[in-house]
Formats: structure tokens, C-alpha cells, sequence
């Protein structure tokens, strides 16, 4: 059995899930106390990913021109820049640790992703 259950089917409703919450949770939790940035990078990154998911090759994709492997590329480089970014920016306290658990959210969202091709559900 693999640990890859997410579908991309699925994954589209992470995704969408997780925009809103990137967009509307800096705004809930406060953040921006070490650093504005901190606070609109993650709306920034919520409006990037609406635009990613409608680009995705997947059920919940408008225009499908991305493949669903290539958006899993782009979820690990967030995380990636997530994980990153609390150093980069200077950003501490709660900012910092909202992107340190975000980073580790999307890897987990990424590892658990079954792509095109590997059992999952085909684009319809």
C-alpha cells in the first residue's frame, strides 16, 4: 500500500483550502509583528496558488496547461522558500513559526501526492 493517497483530485481541494487560508489567516493570527512582509507574502502566496491550481492539469483546473508533476515542483519549492523565509526576511516569534509550519504542511502535501501516472485518477 503507498503513503501516496492524496489524488490530484484531492490535492486541488488542499490546494484551494490552503489558499484561502493563506490569504485570510495572516489576518486572523496577526502576523506581520516582526516584519509586514510577513503578513503579505503569505497573501501573496495564497493568490499564487488559486493562479498555480487553475493552471493545473487536474480535475479542479480551469485551463490545464501545467502538468500536475510540475505543480508538484512548485509545491516543493514554496515549502522550500517557506521554511527559508523566517531567515531571509528576519522574520520571528509567531511570523516565523507560521511559515515553518506552512513549509512543513506543503512537503507533507507533496510526499502524500500520488501523481499522474502512478495509480492516480486521470484529469477528466
Amino acid at each position: 500500500m503507498s503513503i501516496r493517497f492524496l489524488t490530484p483530485t484531492l490535492h486541488g481541494v488542499v490546494d484551494y483550502s490552503a489558499a484561502a487560508a493563506l490569504i485570510v489567516m495572516p489576518f486572523v493570527l496577526g502576523l506581520g509583528a516582526s516584519d509586514p512582509l510577513a503578513k503579505w507574502l503569505a497573501v501573496a502566496t495564497g493568490v499564487a496558488v488559486i493562479v498555480v491550481s487553475l493552471l493545473t492539469d487536474y480535475r479542479l483546473g480551469a485551463l490545464r496547461v501545467l502538468p500536475f508533476r510540475g505543480h508538484l515542483a512548485i509545491d516543493a519549492a514554496v515549502a522550500s522558500a517557506f521554511l527559508v523565509a523566517p531567515s531571509v526576511f528576519g522574520f520571528s516569534g509567531l511570523d516565523a513559526i507560521y511559515y515553518w509550519v506552512n513549509a512543513v504542511a506543503v512537503f507533507a502535501v507533496v510526499a502524500l501526492s500520488r501523481p499522474h501516472g502512478a495509480g492516480a485518477e486521470a484529469a477528466a
